[in-house]
């Protein structure tokens, strides 16, 4: 084989594997032959690990929202955990390529990150997720909610913000918000 014939083998090698990839990827951002509620309790774990806290991870839950940017969240629900309801019996079905889907969150409370501050409201949340098949994949359509992230991952993200800041002001709210959230049980 002359070179030319090697570089074309190659480059056919390389196309089919980015197709194989690309395809993986896609049924794994929900494809019609999953159930929507996957695409629900991918994007609610990515949340609940604090994907939607910074600008360079919110392209992570992407794949799962029809919308194309989000509001700046100027609060964070934090949560103890959540439920996806699994079962199609569960769900409310529009039609064949639409479904609400209900979630359960065990909520602890609000951070509200302009003044650092927490207010503590235990209760369990019901949302439902519309789910709906946009361009061959489940997608959610709404709605679009504010962060809800996991009680560690809160405080971790606080204790990161507290050792990066130089204002003293700022650093004791950060410090007595990230007492407050230890706290709660």
């Amino acid at each position: 084989m002359n070179n030319r014939m090697l570089n074309r083998a190659a480059a056919l090698v390389g196309l089919i594997a980015w197709l194989l990839v690309a395809s993986l990827a896609s049924a794994q951002t929900g494809s019609l032959k999953h159930s929507p509620a996957d695409v629900v309790k991918r994007y609610l774990a990515l949340d609940y690990k604090g994907a939607r806290l910074d600008a360079m991870s919110v392209e992570t839950v992407a794949p799962y929202t029809s919308w194309n940017e989000e509001p700046a969240w100027g609060r964070v629900v934090v949560t103890r955990e959540f439920a996806v309801a699994e079962q199609y019996r569960q769900w409310e079905i529009i039609d064949r390529m639409e479904v609400i889907i209900p979630v359960t969150f065990q909520v602890i409370g609000s951070v509200y990150l302009e003044t650092a501050g927490f207010v503590q409201e235990v209760e369990t949340e019901e949302i439902r997720f519309r789910v709906k098949a946009v361009r061959n994949r489940w997608m959610i359509v709404e709605p679009m909610l504010p962060p809800h992230v996991g009680q560690k991952r809160m405080m971790n993200f606080v204790r990161d913000a507290w050792m990066k800041e130089t204002d003293p002001v700022k650093r004791d709210s950060l410090g007595l918000l990230q007492s407050e959230l230890r706290k709660v049980k």
